[in-house]
């Protein structure tokens, strides 16, 4: 059967990228961030580097978007009609912008806006990627996005953005380009290209996440994690993901933690349960990620438990909690939403690439070892 791997949007990489900007000063640019990329100035770099645009700034994203934060961008632009939209900040306020500018395009019926993607954290991907999600916070449910029209038409990759996120927030981040690197090898829908990008994704997180841990100021780490970050979202934009992003978007919408964080404790239970399937498939697979990340040994089902083991530890070290309750999140709570966590991660889009399908037990079983 064909595939398809996506043509990539245009990406400028390296100390100085946003120079690139300088293109848009005919044009009319819209900039999706939120309230510190404004206070912090960084905002005013961008409209520094096109000082000829016309430019409206909406800094109101908040972490975890939801319907009303797109519909108030969507009323502040309604009637300026950007001809450029540019979304500076993390993954919140690029999947914002994405919204917007779908929205946009349908209320202007087919008027195509460019879509600029400047990440400031090294996590997302989604400055190359064809999703997003959007929280809904009547029921506490976040709704990963797939369409053609979310995938950016540029992307700007300046480590000097991301040299101001603290160390805790690196590691966060870094642990979720992880997860999208190593699920998407694992991904039922892994080809030669996404593997490529992927492999190389976690031989880089291998390498760099410690040096950005032991030393949050030097550039040169920052800018391999951020070039990381990109070509993992490359991958998984081509291959899918799956179950650890599946309960991810569960449980992180029910109980507000960061995507990275929950990423990060899922990431071992998962390689466990799938390692358990029995397939040589998969074990090969997790082997080749497990050496990827220094760990070579000959037997496929023992690199799945040195890799779960490795990642564990890692996690230890950086201060992630190993469950729920060592969080702080009370099992009462877990609990009451047990059901509904059951059944989202099920409906979840991740989950269908997963290379175990999981059953409803199978999720209550694992929902149970994450509590703690």
């Amino acid at each position: 059967m064909a595939s398809r791997f996506f043509s990539v949007p245009d990406v400028y990489f390296g100390t100085n990228a946003i120079s690139s900007l300088e293109r848009l000063n005919s044009k009319k640019v819209a900039i999706v961030t939120d309230a510190f990329m404004v206070s912090s100035g960084k905002t005013q770099s961008l409209i520094k580097a096109m000082p000829y645009a016309t430019v409206s700034v909406f800094g109101d994203v908040k972490p975890d978007p939801n319907t009303a934060v797109i519909v108030a961008g969507v009323q502040q632009f309604k009637s300026f009609q950007p001809d450029v939209i540019i979304a500076l900040g993390g993954g919140s306020s690029l999947d914002a912008a994405k919204g917007i500018k779908i929205t946009l395009e349908d209320l202007y019926q087919g008027q195509k806006i460019e879509l600029i993607a400047i990440p400031t954290t090294s996590g997302s991907g989604s400055e190359v990627t064809s999703y997003a999600v959007i929280s809904d916070a009547s029921n506490g449910k976040k709704y990963p996005l797939v369409s053609a029209d979310l995938l950016p038409d540029a992307a700007l990759l300046d480590p000097e953005l991301v040299l101001s996120v603290p160390r805790t927030v690196a590691v966060d981040t870094g642990m979720d380009v992880l997860t999208h690197a190593i699920e998407a090898v694992a991904s039922i829908n892994s080809n030669d290209f996404s593997d490529a990008l992927a492999e190389k994704a976690i031989h880089l997180v291998a390498t760099y996440l410690p040096q950005v841990v032991e030393n949050e100021s030097a550039i040169e780490p920052r800018e391999h994690m951020h070039n990381a970050s990109c070509m993992a979202g490359m991958a998984f934009n081509s291959s899918g993901l799956g179950l650890v992003h599946g309960m991810a978007h569960a449980l992180g919408g029910i109980l507000h933690i960061s995507h990275g964080k929950i990423n990060a404790m899922l990431l071992p239970l998962i390689i466990d349960f799938n390692g358990e399937s029995g397939s040589l498939d998969i074990l090969k697979k997790y082997q080749k990620c497990a050496r990827l990340m220094k760990i070579d040994v000959d037997s496929p089902s023992q690199a799945v438990r040195e890799l779960s083991t490795a990642i564990r530890n890692l996690n230890k070290q950086q201060q992630i909690p190993a469950s729920l309750t060592e969080f702080g999140k009370k099992r009462e709570d877990v609990e009451a939403a047990r059901q509904t966590i059951i059944e989202a991660t099920l409906a979840d889009g991740c989950t269908i690439t997963n290379p175990r399908k999981p059953t409803a037990s199978d999720i209550d079983m694992l929902l149970t070892k994450i509590i703690g």
